[in-house]
């Protein structure tokens, strides 16, 4: 496992040998982070990564100039794995939290460009993730929600979806934030997150 752009390209990560933890592959990385490099200002961004696991993908966006990344997971092993990487880099913009996910949603209240998600493929009510994170409004404006997960699993019933991206067996689901307003209009992310989910 490697960070595949940026900054910390190449580096290697060595997650503890007895973590079921599943990490993205490089593939899929790449895939994802060409569509984003093309689309979104990553410099600056403030991130907030899900079932952050071993922090690659938290990594995969410091690398390329996030300013602050949150990583919450709720392994001990994961959680110290992910803090003593951060002191080998010396990567001061990088906080992690142990903690249920479900339970971090329904107390936190703060406010991200991107939120990613990579809940294990097995969890039953995946669509709960995207759900909850829209609903609590944890998104900025024009901010943009990922939601990894398998080919069979189907998100486009989810409000604000915006669309899906296969890499392999792995699939990424895009989502806008979803209006507050009950009124009659569209409920459609900004055009500016519309292009972040458009190679």
């Amino acid at each position: 496992m490697r960070i595949v752009g940026g900054r910390f390209k190449g580096r290697k990560l060595h997650p503890p040998k007895e973590s079921l933890a599943r990490p993205t592959t490089d593939f899929a990385k790449e895939g994802l982070f060409n569509v984003l490099q093309h689309s979104v200002a990553l410099e600056g961004v403030r991130v907030l990564d899900l079932f952050a696991g071993t922090g690659n993908i938290s990594l995969e966006f410091l690398s390329r100039g996030a300013a602050e990344v949150i990583s919450v997971d709720q392994d001990r092993k994961l959680f110290d794995f992910m803090q003593r990487t951060s002191r080998e880099l010396n990567e001061t913009g990088w906080r992690m939290v142990k903690s249920d996910v479900f339970s971090f949603l329904n107390n936190h209240r703060g406010k991200y460009d991107i939120v990613f998600a990579d809940p294990p493929f097995h969890m039953d009510g995946l669509e709960r993730v995207p759900a909850l994170v829209l609903q609590t409004g944890l998104l900025v404006p024009d901010g943009l929600l990922i939601v990894e997960h398998q080919e069979k699993v189907d998100l486009s019933k989810v409000p604000g979806y915006l669309r899906t991206r296969s890499y392999g067996s792995i699939e990424f689901s895009f989502f806008g934030p979803v209006p507050t307003s009950s009124s009659g209009g569209q409920n459609g992310p900004s055009a500016s997150t519309t292009a972040a989910a458009t190679p």
